[in-house]
């Protein structure tokens, strides 16, 4: 666990120039309506083919840089509110990481769309996920993926009428948080598990309000999953604790609609 005075050496992104690293090889940005029915995701089609599809720039902010939006402020109104597609290609020979994605995002975030920031040590509310105290399903609901480390892990949600489906394969308990964090829950989710392997499993629950940012459909009272803080608990052997803790939070100091393509 990262202690609160480490924090406090804040890392500040220049206004003057792009962050430095690996960038896309073109890219473009549309704005667009938005359609919360038609979902919000980020995937590769092929090897160099990067889609993602009705962001806002918190949202780009908070996938590029692996935060809950609540960890984001300052910053123009239009953040919240415009979104955009963006189609872009990816150089190199072969399939980037998610990593390496992501740090193509960050160079388009401060070049298009002139992403500046500081960071700001604060306590927050957040999740802790840990395991219950009856263990963690490992062998049933928490299997020993077979696929070798070097495949990206695949988690992604597919919402039905009475439940939500998440499969997750190859992946990380730090896999996991990140996509509770940034897209699920609405607060920072710390991973205290102490789990190192990489997992496959299928969580099924009721969507509530409080997920996804309240765009997901909430489930009838009838729904036969259960809710997910129960469901975490019954079918991986895990459980979510709310606390305070330390975080890294991001500052915005400037942001401008995207460049011309």
């Amino acid at each position: 666990m990262v202690s609160f005075p480490a924090l406090l050496h804040a890392r500040v992104q220049s206004a003057g120039a792009p962050a430095a690293g690996p960038a896309f090889e073109v890219a473009t940005i549309k704005p667009v309506e938005h359609d919360a029915k038609a979902g919000r995701y980020i995937v590769m089609h092929g090897p160099h083919r990067f889609v993602e599809k009705d962001y806002t720039l918190k949202l780009l902010i908070s996938a590029a840089y692996d935060l809950n939006p609540k960890a984001i402020s300052g910053g123009p109104s239009w953040m919240d509110s415009d979104h955009y597609d963006i189609l872009a290609l990816t150089p190199g020979d072969t399939r980037p990481s998610h990593e390496q994605q992501m740090a193509m995002l960050r160079t388009l975030l401060a070049d298009r769309f002139q992403l500046a920031f500081h960071r700001k040590p604060k306590e927050f509310s957040i999740y802790a996920l840990e395991v219950a105290r009856g263990g963690p399903k490992l062998g049933s609901g928490l299997k020993e993926s077979t696929a070798p480390a070097s495949d990206p892990p695949q988690l992604i949600s597919t919402v039905y009428p009475q439940k939500l489906v998440l499969p997750a394969r190859n992946a990380t308990m730090a896999d996991f948080v990140s996509l509770l964090q940034r897209a699920v829950l609405d607060r920072p989710v710390v991973d205290r598990t102490g789990l190192k392997g990489r997992y496959d499993f299928d969580l099924t629950w009721a969507p509530d309000e409080t997920q996804f940012g309240g765009e997901v459909p909430v489930a009838p009272v009838d729904a036969q999953s259960p809710p997910f803080f129960t469901a975490i608990e019954q079918q991986l052997g895990l459980k979510l604790e709310a606390t305070r803790g330390p975080i890294e939070a991001l500052v915005v100091d400037r942001a401008e609609r995207p460049s011309a393509n």
